[in-house]
């Protein structure tokens, strides 16, 4: 295997996965040809390495590229076997994620869970438009499961604002995210990765209440996807879609698609 392909292709370390800047660096390369004929999954040393013609395939950070289940290998493994004559990582979010996961996230745990309790503290949800009522009744039926959520799942009890002005949330609501957050990680060699798509649903959304509830099952990533962008979705009605616009949620739904595959994955995972 090219030892410089993962580097050139994939998110360094410590880097955050972007996924519009992504698809705009894959379309600035030229892409490689795919070099190998097989992806398959193996168990070595206590996880599952993906491989590429026999051969350990690496994160651009150098570590081995394994997982702790078969499942989440195997997942790993089909997005390289559907590769045509080029490898593009624009097809390869799970790939991208579980990099970002084992280079980046592995090293910075708190930071990382500590971000997504931030988003916590100016929540999408929290934020409701006044006007007009059509809007208003939206949010409201796409949101206010979410803050049900909260309150009976999490024992978090969130405050509602008006507009952009900010609504300072209570002490007790952010520890329980953070609560929420510590359990939904967990501990052993799957937490990195479960925390990495938490993380990529909370930035995906801009709700780490939306995050946490499709992790938890409470909403699919479809449902959680659609209340994430209800107000899009409003003036798409109101004014029409943009061409531009409806390409990028569509790459970003990929990677939310792959974050909360990822996730399911290894909920259970040690």
């Amino acid at each position: 295997m090219r030892d410089d392909l993962t580097k050139d292709l994939f998110p360094t370390h410590g880097e955050a996965i972007d996924p519009v800047e992504m698809a705009r660096r894959d379309l600035r390369k030229n892409l490689p040809k795919r070099f190998y004929k097989d992806a398959a999954v193996e168990l070595r040393d206590g996880a599952f390495a993906l491989l590429l013609d026999g051969r350990s395939a690496r994160t651009p950070a150098r570590a081995a590229l394994t997982l702790p289940t078969r499942e989440s290998g195997e997942a790993v493994a089909v997005e390289w076997a559907a590769q045509g004559d080029i490898i593009d990582p624009a097809t390869m979010p799970l790939t991208r994620l579980v990099n970002s996961a084992l280079d980046g996230v592995a090293v910075n745990m708190a930071e990382t869970a500590a971000e997504i309790v931030k988003f916590a503290g100016s929540d999408l949800v929290c934020y409701r438009a006044a006007e007009p009522d059509s809007l208003v009744r939206a949010q409201a039926e796409a949101w206010n499961p979410v803050l049900a959520f909260a309150r009976d799942s999490l024992g978090a009890r969130f405050v509602l604002a008006e507009g952009v002005m900010f609504a300072r949330q209570p002490d007790a609501a952010l520890a329980a995210v953070e609560a929420a957050v510590a359990a939904a990680v967990g501990r052993g060699a799957a937490a990195p990765l479960r925390l990495a798509a938490l993380n990529v649903m909370t930035n995906l959304t801009g709700s780490a209440l939306i995050a946490l509830a499709v992790a938890q099952g409470a909403m699919t990533a479809q449902a959680g996807w659609d209340a994430a962008h209800v107000d899009e979705t409003f003036q798409e009605k109101a004014w029409g879609a943009d061409a531009e616009a409806e390409a990028r949620r569509a790459r970003r739904w990929r990677d939310m698609e792959a974050a909360a595959t990822l996730y399911s994955l290894l909920r259970q995972a040690a």
